[in-house]
């Protein structure tokens, strides 16, 4: 199959949560014909009514189309699901959205090649609710020739960024942005625990927080090329201020009987990097403490 030039407008989907459910409808909007299958049979139900396909075991759903796109929690349902049909794996594409770590990828794409499938690991950077728009992307890594050969495929679900042939590398990029994200997104949920506890509520604090949130590009548009340079001067801002700063939300949210976790751990690591030495150095500075790893 490997070494056909057309590729058929049809797929199967392992894996019906939110986000399987929201690919395998993205793909009968496209005029795709789709093989579904689920543990629990009854998610397909309505994909079924709009024209899928139910396979009634994991192999008749690997046997029924090339292109595989599995949306399962981890590595380790793919292999719980995969593993009683691999029989059905040879000449199947992969594509696998599920999220892991980048170590778990590379070995997923090697299991997967020793029972004759190629595999493309994903990650998705919308919830489903953006699934079938351009708008958003999805990363992409291992071999260019099959992502090449089956982006228009893939371009059903979201836009595609392909990040290189290391099976790793998608799986690395989206939990990049899964740090980022979860923190921003607690900490914001944070600031309302703390306005809620101040008579303030969610709706009259929230367009404030945007705000902060959208001045944040220009920041690292700024920092970026300084810490690419190794350059941490504090001629804007310095770790002693942040102290200082962090201090006193942190006196802030005790005095209002929130919970201090948060801002406390932050506050810790300020004072990891002036007790290194580094009070009158930007807070940048805490990229080359992170990079040591935890303190002692």
């Amino acid at each position: 199959m490997f070494g056909e030039t057309s590729v058929s407008t049809s797929v199967t989907v392992i894996g019906l949560g939110p986000m399987g459910r929201a690919m395998a409808g993205a793909y009968l909007d496209a005029g795709y014909r789709v093989t579904v299958w689920n543990r629990t049979a009854s998610r397909a139900d309505e994909l079924v009514a709009d024209g899928a396909v139910r396979a009634a075991t994991a192999e008749e759903a690997l046997a029924a189309n090339e292109v595989v796109v599995l949306s399962l929690t981890d590595y380790a349902a793919m292999y719980a699901v995969l593993e009683p049909a691999t029989a059905a794996l040879e000449g199947r594409v992969l594509v696998n959205l599920s999220s892991d770590t980048p170590g778990r990828a590379r070995e997923g794409a090697a299991w997967a090649a020793k029972h004759g499938a190629r595999h493309l690991t994903g990650g998705v950077q919308t919830p489903p609710s953006g699934i079938g728009s351009p708008e958003f992307d999805t990363f992409y890594s291992g071999p260019r020739d099959l992502f090449e050969r089956y982006e228009d495929v893939l371009k059903v679900i979201t836009g595609t960024d392909y990040r290189g042939a290391d099976p790793g590398l998608a799986a690395l990029y989206y939990q990049l942005q899964m740090d980022l994200f979860w923190t921003t997104l607690t900490a914001w949920l944070h600031m309302l625990a703390l306005a809620d506890a101040n008579g303030i509520g969610a709706s009259e604090i929230t367009p404030y927080a945007a705000g902060t949130l959208g001045g944040m590009s220009q920041f690292l548009d700024f920092y970026t090329p300084r810490i690419e340079a190794g350059r941490h001067s504090g001629d804007v801002e310095r770790i002693s201020m942040a102290v200082a700063s962090l201090d006193h939300v942190v006196h802030t949210t005790r005095d209002s009987g929130v919970d201090t976790a948060l801002p406390a751990a932050v506050l810790e690591t300020f004072r990891r990097g002036a007790a290194e030495g580094y009070e009158e150095d930007s807070l940048t500075r805490l990229f080359e403490v992170f990079g040591r790893g935890a303190a002692a």
